[in-house]
């Protein structure tokens, strides 16, 4: 299966994103964030073709809020959740840092991530209990910091209490920040080693479903800024990650020390 979802994944970016990248109208949307016609395009092209691997429920990020909860209520034995495309803001911009995601779940349980940049074709993808990978490549790339003094940090500083970030940003314990605007691709590069440590105020369903599998299978771990992550709302978590377990532990508590 995972095969047959990274060939559609591939094919489908190839046909409805790539050509629309620098050319493409857009419009916002009620909660103020970007659409294209491509994120519609990209949508509608895995709805149609991912059943043909597994006929199951598809909830997309572009779908209404009460046709994700419904798909999400008709899917627990077997669900596709599909970001068309994750990063719109970069994707309208013109900045290569955006990917396509698809994760398959079972009873609420992620067994198959990938998470595609068509621009770098870089092929990001995890089966449970079959490691993670990048174009063949097992993950991590690289092994992490060994000191969270010397970590390069992702962090995504929107949806992060006002304290936390204050002192994220006028004290903070790694080497150097980033944040690049797609949570999908920031979930793999954790889980590649490319970001030591990760942090994101709060995620939707989409955003995690492909990633947190990825980071998982790479040998990460996660949890969310106030406690487990699978005990969390489905529909909304914040992150704490990393690829190491033991720098995981170190960010974990040093955020938990800072009020987080």
């Amino acid at each position: 299966m995972l095969e047959a979802v990274q060939a559609l994944v591939r094919d489908v970016a190839r046909r409805e994103v790539t050509p629309r990248f620098l050319k493409v109208a857009h419009r916002h949307k009620d909660d103020g964030s970007l659409f294209t016609e491509a994120d519609a395009a990209t949508q509608a092209a895995l709805e149609a073709g991912l059943p043909s691997i597994r006929d199951v429920p598809v909830l997309g990020e572009e779908m209404t809020e009460q046709q994700q909860r419904d798909a999400w209520a008709a899917g627990r034995d077997g669900l596709w959740c599909v970001d068309p495309i994750d990063g719109t803001s970069n994707f309208v911009a013109g900045v290569p840092y955006f990917a396509v995601s698809v994760a398959y779940l079972y009873k609420g349980e992620r067994l198959l991530g990938v998470v595609y940049d068509p621009v770098a074709d870089e092929m990001f993808s995890a089966e449970r209990g079959c490691g993670a990978h990048l174009n063949g490549t097992p993950l991590p790339l690289r092994a992490p910091a060994m000191e969270l003094r010397r970590a390069l940090a992702g962090v995504e500083l929107k949806r992060i209490d006002r304290e936390l970030a204050g002192r994220l940003a006028a004290w903070p314990p790694y080497a150097s920040q980033r944040n690049f605007g797609a949570s999908t691709l920031d979930w793999c590069y954790t889980a590649a080693g490319r970001f030591d440590v990760y942090v994101h105020g709060g995620q939707k369903l989409w955003d995690y479903a492909a990633g947190a599998l990825i980071l998982e299978e790479a040998g990460g771990r996660m949890s969310c800024l106030t406690g487990s992550f699978d005990t969390a709302s489905p529909w909304e978590r914040s992150v704490v990650a990393s690829a190491s377990p033991a720098l995981f532990a170190l960010w974990r508590d040093w955020l938990k020390a800072a009020g987080a």
